[in-house]
């Protein structure tokens, strides 16, 4: 497992509740400019369309050999969680102030894009 990026800030600025991992849905430039380390989770977060789990504002800068072909680099992507971890997540995020947010970004064993995502409550700065 190879870590790519981390969200340092979260860990004063949230209190975690509960974490799940999760896959991303991504084109093939994508992950390339992950593998190549040009990416930043600090100002995403995760937001449900529907009964899908989407994250939101997580930078992937253009890789740099792509042609015309290349992605927006904060586009919406698609995180690939199970039904049960979805209804979980849903029926918990209508309390009042809690969020989910990214706290870690890595390449798993097997070559797969990954990413820790956390059920959080704001602090109190």
């Amino acid at each position: 497992m190879e870590v790519i990026d981390t969200n340092r800030k979260a860990k004063y600025e949230y209190t975690f509740l509960e974490q799940f991992t999760a896959g991303i849905q991504l084109f093939g430039t994508e992950i390339k400019s992950i593998r190549n380390k040009d990416v930043s989770i600090t100002e995403g977060y995760c937001t449900f369309k529907g009964t899908e789990l989407f994250i939101l504002n997580m930078h992937i800068a253009h890789y740099e050999q792509g042609t015309y072909n290349n992605h927006e680099p904060k586009r919406e992507r698609k995180l690939l969680l199970n039904k049960q971890e979805l209804k979980k997540l849903g029926g918990k995020l209508k309390d009042k102030g809690l969020t989910i947010i990214p706290t870690r970004l890595f390449i798993s064993d097997n070559g797969l894009a990954k990413i820790n995502i956390a059920l959080a409550k704001g602090k109190k700065i």
